[in-house]
């Protein structure tokens, strides 16, 4: 059997008196897009934030790609291939489309900042930024300034800066939020390209994305894993139903 690209092992984590996650397990396999689902206080963006290093565990450990990475930090994490998206867009809105990916290669391939203005004129820099923009359809965007972008293609652009991160697996915080509906249907259809190619954990509200999308649901309720199952399994799971999904699932 193939190792997951992500272990999970008892991760706890507390903000005072409030423990946010408990004795949290489980894992992404590769090849896999996992989702975690729950409502808002459940703890899922500290889950994220657990697991790229944003923040330390109390207790447990995180396992990425064979390595313990409990101990490490941020970019050393993101060097091996771990790459996120925030629930808030984070990308350069002064600089173009295409400077906001090429710098991102520029930070994988580990060359100075120094001339940071540069970047996109860098032809190595440049083609494989436009590679990242071409996988997420905002090729023909390119030159146009970041923060010109509507809502749903800075969620594309944030998408394509974690493509030029060559990950071995994508983290990603709520790329629907703030989305209409349409910009919603055509980034499920960007992430449904890249699914399969990258394993993918998915923390999303948007519950029509996330049963398009998922192999796999965990439900994420007080800072604990309710279930975690296929699609159809967690659906049908009235202990689901009646804590989260409610009337959504009618």
């Amino acid at each position: 059997m193939t190792a997951p690209v992500l272990h999970l092992e008892g991760l706890h984590k507390n903000f005072g008196a409030l423990a946010v996650t408990r004795d949290l397990s489980f894992e992404v396999a590769q090849g896999e897009l996992h989702a975690v689902i729950g409502p808002n206080g459940a703890g899922k963006t500290t889950l994220i934030n657990l697991i790229s290093g944003l923040i330390p565990a109390d207790s447990g450990r995180v396992v990425f790609a064979g390595r313990d990475v409990t101990a490490m930090p941020v970019p050393e994490r993101a060097a091996l291939g771990m790459a996120r998206s925030f629930q808030i867009t984070s990308i350069l809105p002064g600089f173009s489309v295409i400077e906001n990916v090429a710098l991102a290669v520029q930070a994988r391939m580990g060359t100075s900042f120094r001339f940071f203005g540069r970047a996109a004129a860098e032809s190595v820099l440049n083609d494989q930024a436009m590679a990242a923009l071409g996988e997420v359809g905002l090729a023909a965007r390119a030159d146009l300034i970041a923060g010109h972008l509507s809502h749903g293609e800075k969620r594309a652009l944030e998408l394509a800066i974690a493509l030029a991160m060559q990950p071995k697996l994508l983290l990603l915080d709520e790329p629907m939020a703030g989305v209409g509906r349409d910009e919603s249907q055509r980034l499920i259809g960007v992430l449904s390209r890249l699914k399969g190619r990258f394993p993918i954990l998915l923390v999303e509200h948007d519950m029509t994305a996330v049963f398009a999308l998922a192999d796999r649901i965990s439900v994420l309720l007080y800072g604990e894993i309710l279930t975690s199952g296929t699609p159809d399994a967690v659906r049908s799971d009235p202990q689901v139903v009646a804590a989260y999904l409610g009337d959504e699932m009618e």
